[in-house]
């Protein structure tokens, strides 16, 4: 029942009451014990009895992963450590809050890029210094009511069943629908952390259709992103941009769409405004620092990776990638003293044997840039030496990183086959192919590295078509064989890769479950999913995979008719298999 709170101060808090506060578990977060009495003594007035306290940014991840909290008070400036908006950040990617938790971001900190940095993670509200205890419950007051909504959703969303989730998200629409654009955004939130993009798109829409929300928008401009249909999406970031220039995501978003569009100086552009009105996003500068590197505007690069690595220090987003770029960087200004020392840190912070390649790689860069022949050479020979002991080769961003650093240093046959292997597992990626034909065409190899590109992808499309076919004409378990081999020789081919998955499942569909094709369907996914997250396909065929498992309550599976037309030969076109 609503009623007015009346404050140590004697000030009233309309609808304080009609919510029992006692039982709801509180976390405070400040480095000042004064301003945590304060807060404290202020919740124990509503009737608070479980408060917890944090006094730094790490003591709050260590709360925070123990305990589901219904209420966190945060300050954005914590001393030594994770910041404010950092621990916000890693709550969010750890998805260590529930759907109906607030979390009130407290802070003296007026800045636009504080406020855009911690507006960015979505806390519940944004409440600046000094606040009375009357401010502090009005807006903790409003802020619960309105999440209260999403409370019927918290247990489904903690077992991770995200898609029970979603139709909790549609009762409670019927029972209020004053909520229901909230809950509409929520649906669709789960209907795409549950792997069914296609079930989210009409969600988007069926907004869309009532009224322009941005968000809807940038929505369904990443799952358009994610199913390659690049030109519609750059067109949906381009229009949100447009109607709010502080919707820093489609910023991001649009200059991965240019990325891909091959429109490098354009995407570089767009990352530097949006780092201008938002500069302390780790993700947003390394893309910025990478993109400049691209495009050879050194300054630009160094700047960025420079904050990247000075906001990242404590953050979750932290990755090996700004210290090889800022490397990279130095290399190109001749500081060759400041680039080993940060190739020494990279591989002490993140130890293992792909950023040790990465790093030598970078190092023979470093010393060519620098104007160190000599050790670049050395640096190319032990690659070279590597490449001839190991029959598997790194990732597409790396393979092009040695074949570069090997063509500058005079070696010929390994960054060939390097960008022949690059080839052969991206053959209908227009960008990539461009990229690789201008590295040729920088080692003065231009016309044979046409012809070579060309054989690779025919060898690729071949390779693929023969399995397609094989599939078609019903000999599955051929098919599945051949798929299995092509998968050795072309291990990052995204088309290979899912044609393979289908056929495993369907193996599976029509001659019953299989205990060892399960594992290997999931292990070609999870692969898939490691190399470019967020794919459509990817979403589907976890599903079939997963409706083939066994349960105790069912009959044994078998005998599954086939999902006809989801195989892609090498054109792109769809194939149906044999009756």
């Amino acid at each position: 029942m609503a009623g007015t709170y009346i404050t140590a101060s004697g000030a009233p808090v309309p609808e304080i009451s009609g919510v029992d506060w006692s039982e709801k578990r509180y976390l405070i977060v400040d480095d000042f014990v004064g301003i945590r009495q304060l807060l404290r003594e202020s919740l124990r007035n509503i009737g608070a009895r479980h408060i917890d306290q944090a006094s730094s940014g790490g003591e709050a991840m260590t709360l925070l992963g123990r305990m589901h909290y219904d209420v966190v008070l945060c300050d954005f400036n914590l001393g030594e450590g994770k910041n404010g908006q950092q621990v916000l950040e890693e709550a969010r990617v750890r998805n260590l809050m529930v759907p109906s938790s607030v979390w009130l971001m407290v802070s003296a900190e007026k800045s636009v890029e504080a406020v855009m940095g911690a507006a960015e993670h979505q806390p519940d509200a944004y409440i600046i210094k000094p606040i009375t205890e009357g401010v502090l419950l009005t807006r903790l007051n409003r802020v619960w009511h309105k999440k209260q909504v999403f409370h019927g959703i918290d247990a489904a969303y903690i077992d991770k069943d995200y898609l029970r989730a979603a139709r909790l998200c549609d009762e409670q629409i019927a029972r209020h629908p004053v909520h229901e654009i909230d809950l509409m955004r929520m649906k669709a939130t789960l209907l795409l952390k549950a792997g069914e993009p296609d079930k989210a798109r009409v969600v988007y829409e069926k907004l869309l259709e009532e009224r322009e929300y941005n968000w809807a928008r940038a929505g369904l401009g990443k799952i358009r992103l994610a199913n390659g249909d690049h030109e519609a999406a750059l067109q949906m970031f381009q229009g949100v941009i447009a109607e709010n220039r502080f919707y820093i995501d489609a910023y991001d978003q649009l200059a991965a769409a240019l990325e891909l569009l091959g429109r490098h100086e354009d995407a570089c552009g767009v990352l530097e405004r949006a780092a201008k009105l938002s500069p302390n996003s780790v993700p947003r500068q390394r893309s910025l620092g990478n993109a400049a590197l691209r495009i050879g505007n050194v300054q630009l690069a160094e700047h960025a990776f420079r904050k990247c690595l000075a906001i990242g220090e404590y953050s979750i987003r932290r990755t090996v990638d700004a210290y090889l770029g800022m490397a990279r960087v130095c290399g190109m200004k001749n500081d060759t003293k400041e680039a080993l020392r940060l190739l020494a840190v990279a591989q002490r912070d993140f130890p293992g044997d792909l950023v040790e390649l990465r790093s030598k790689v970078t190092e023979g860069l470093v010393y060519h840039e620098s104007g160190d022949f000599r050790r670049a050479r050395k640096s190319g020979d032990q690659l070279e030496a590597m490449l001839e002991g190991e029959s598997r080769r790194p990732h597409t961003a790396t393979c092009i990183e040695m074949a570069t650093l090997l063509f500058a240093v005079g070696v010929k046959e390994a960054p060939v086959e390097l960008l022949c292997h690059v080839v052969r597992n991206n053959h209908d990626n227009a960008v990539l192919l461009d990229e690789v034909q201008k590295i040729f065409d920088k080692a003065r190899m231009g016309e044979e590295g046409a012809e070579l590109i060309a054989a690779a992808r025919k060898e690729a499309a071949e390779m693929m078509n023969e399995g397609v076919l094989l599939w078609k004409t019903g000999r599955l378990a051929e098919a599945v064989a051949w798929m299995r081999a092509s998968r050795e020789r072309l291990p990052d081919n995204m088309r290979i890769l899912f044609n393979s998955a289908q056929m495993l499942i369907t193996h599976m569909q029509q001659q019953g479950y299989d205990e060892e094709l399960m594992i290997e369907a999931n292990g070609v996914l999870m692969h898939v999913d490691s190399l470019a997250p967020g794919q459509q396909r990817f979403a589907q065929l976890v599903e079939q995979l997963q409706e083939l498992i066994p349960r105790r309550d069912a009959p044994a599976a078998g005998g599954v008719d086939d999902p006809a037309g989801t195989m892609e030969d090498a054109a792109g076109g769809k194939a149906a298999p044999a009756a």
